[in-house]
């Protein structure tokens, strides 16, 4: 099954608060969410939790290759767009803008880039279920151009 060794296990859980209104619990955090039959205005529902989790997986691995490579940078953001298609109810596809603060060249940044796509385990997971697109932009670090 993993080819690397014993699988890593991660295990949240959830439950309804009151109407529309449910929480996932993961570790220390309650992370409110929507469960309304429709879309409601106020909580994310599932979908945005799920480009969350891609977002969180990209800002995660930015962290972790900055020390590996090693990779000078002061900070990133990220904004996900998740498309869903109506029958059969699927995400058909991510598209993804990461900008990462960095004075890296070029190369450096692609060499980024081409590790989050490779290594990042929600990256793939989603990659392999729908299309995932998307660039990775440098800044320059706060202070400088």
């Amino acid at each position: 099954m993993n080819p690397g060794g014993p699988p890593t296990r991660y295990e949240v859980s959830a439950r309804i608060v009151d109407a529309g209104r449910s929480e996932i619990r993961a570790k220390e955090s309650r992370i409110a969410f929507d469960s309304s039959p429709g879309a409601g205005d106020e909580l994310p529902g599932p979908a945005e939790l799920l480009a969350g989790a891609f977002a969180a997986c990209l800002l995660k691995n930015v962290g972790r290759f900055s020390e590996i490579l090693p990779f000078r940078q002061s900070g990133a953001h990220v904004r996900v767009t998740v498309e869903r298609q109506n029958s059969p109810p699927r995400f058909a596809r991510l598209t993804y803008e990461l900008r990462v603060a960095t004075d890296e060249d070029a190369r450096r940044v692609e060499l980024l880039h081409r590790n989050l796509r490779s290594h990042g385990t929600v990256f793939n997971t989603l990659a392999s279920a729908c299309e995932v697109t998307g660039e990775l932009i440098a800044e320059p670090i706060d202070g400088e151009g």
